[in-house]
């Protein structure tokens, strides 16, 4: 059963401990990428024989435009009404990324001073969709509308095959609703190949792979391991950690409710957290039995029962203040107020991912559908990070115009400082240009 603590009576330590996996792949992941580097096409293939049961011969990853129309038109007819919600969830997000559009500035401060920034779209983004046990085509919309909201030209999409090569239809369904629901986007391409060495493909390029400008998207500790080598090469998103939810709530909550936001988490990893902070402990006791009886209900049962038996606790906390301070000091991915005046609380949240208000909320809401991005940080650092949006398939550049003249005034100025930090060099560069005029 899940374990409930009373934060008056325990060490921090207990309250704020995590259980955060610990393999390390490492050399496995350089040794892949730098066969990569290497062989290009032949060991990505090499690898998609090796871990996804594909036949190499003749095998293609790029997929053809026919194919994707393909998977369209099998989608449309063996689930129609899903392809529907596919074009909602799209728009909606579409709608949310295009409010965080940012143009650049310029500063006349006086005359001949021009300052300003211009901001430019990455050419090309990397977008990495997971496969194996589970397909997400959520995550195709979640990663591919800022992208291309922001302006990118190509998004190179990469995800696992099946051993026969195929693709789920309804990721490669959301990559063409996503290209379709922004006007003017650029274009996605999708490749068939996952893994370390879809991430190693995507920061250095091989004969069919373009090399991306930024990599996001989660994956295995393999993927997550690349996309901390490769970083320097490339951008990246963040090193995305087990999924995590932390609920607080008042006693008025109906602890069946709760109970199941925490497991929507819990299913998802082993390593997932699921963690409820209130100032009930009738709550506290009743969603912990809720949790059992719902446990054996779900069909990842031993995922989830891990989860909460590893990570999952429910704290007692004085009043919800205090639950707040909490929930700051953990800094969620997801987090949910399931409280009377959620937007009044809400102004007490520092350090979350996303925030859900309200106790008709569920944080599957903002997986699928709301609009607000699921790539989030995770394992806390939503301290100093943020949801994955636009802003990070952009970049700024700054300019910088003076006049003769205006240069001329601040000459001495700049020189001073130069000398300052023992540039003379740097003086020089600025006064030279007074002495020759």
């Amino acid at each position: 059963m899940i374990k409930i603590l009373d934060f008056a009576e325990v060490t921090a330590e207990e309250v704020f401990a995590r259980n955060e996996p610990t393999a390390d792949v490492s050399d496995i992941v350089a040794a892949i990428i730098k066969d990569v580097r290497e062989n290009g096409d032949e060991a990505v293939v090499r690898y998609a024989a090796k871990f996804d049961g594909i036949d190499p011969d003749g095998f293609v990853l790029e997929l053809s435009d026919e194919e994707k129309s393909a998977a369209v038109r099998s989608l449309d007819e063996t689930d129609p009404g899903f392809t529907d919600v596919l074009r909602k969830a799209a728009a909606n997000i579409a709608e949310f990324c295009s409010k965080q559009l940012r143009g650049g500035f310029t500063l006349e401060k006086e005359s001949g001073k021009v300052t300003g920034q211009k901001v430019v779209p990455l050419e090309r983004a990397g977008i990495y969709v997971p496969g194996g046990t589970a397909a997400y085509p959520s995550t195709v919309l979640m990663d591919t509308i800022p992208a291309l909201t922001a302006g990118c030209r190509e998004i190179i999409m990469t995800t696992p095959p099946n051993p026969d090569g195929s693709i789920e239809p309804a990721v490669i369904a959301a990559a063409v609703i996503a290209q379709d629901t922004v006007p003017g986007a650029g274009s996605v391409r999708i490749f068939r190949t996952g893994g370390a060495q879809a991430v190693a493909a995507l920061a250095y390029g091989t004969e069919s792979i373009p090399a991306a400008d930024k990599i996001v998207g989660p994956g295995n500790a393999f993927v997550a391991e690349a996309k901390r080598q490769v970083f320097g090469k490339v951008a990246i998103d963040m090193i995305a950690g087990p999924s995590e939810i932390l609920v607080v709530s008042d006693g008025k909550s109906d602890p069946d409710v709760v109970a199941a936001d925490m497991l929507s988490q819990a299913e998802h990893d082993k390593n997932a957290s699921a963690v409820l902070v209130t100032d009930s402990a009738e709550l506290a006791k009743a969603v912990a039995e809720a949790i059992e009886k719902q446990l054996c209900t779900l069909e990842r049962e031993e995922i989830a029962r891990a989860s909460i038996e590893n990570n999952g606790k429910i704290i007692i906390a004085g009043d919800i203040g205090q639950a707040v301070d909490i929930a700051n000091e953990i800094a969620p991915e997801h987090l949910e107020l399931c409280v009377n005046e959620p937007f009044r609380v809400f102004e007490r949240v520092k350090n979350a991912g996303s925030v859900f208000l309200g106790r008709s909320c569920p944080e599957a809401l903002g997986d699928y559908f709301a609009g607000p991005n699921h790539t989030l940080p995770t394992s806390g650092t939503a301290r100093f990070s943020s949801a994955l949006s636009v802003d990070d398939f952009v970049k700024k550049i700054q300019f910088i115009h003076y006049t003769e003249d205006a240069l001329a005034g601040v000459a001495e100025d700049i020189a001073a400082f130069a000398r300052k930090e023992g540039l003379t060099g740097h003086a020089r560069s600025v006064l030279i240009r007074s002495e020759k005029g």
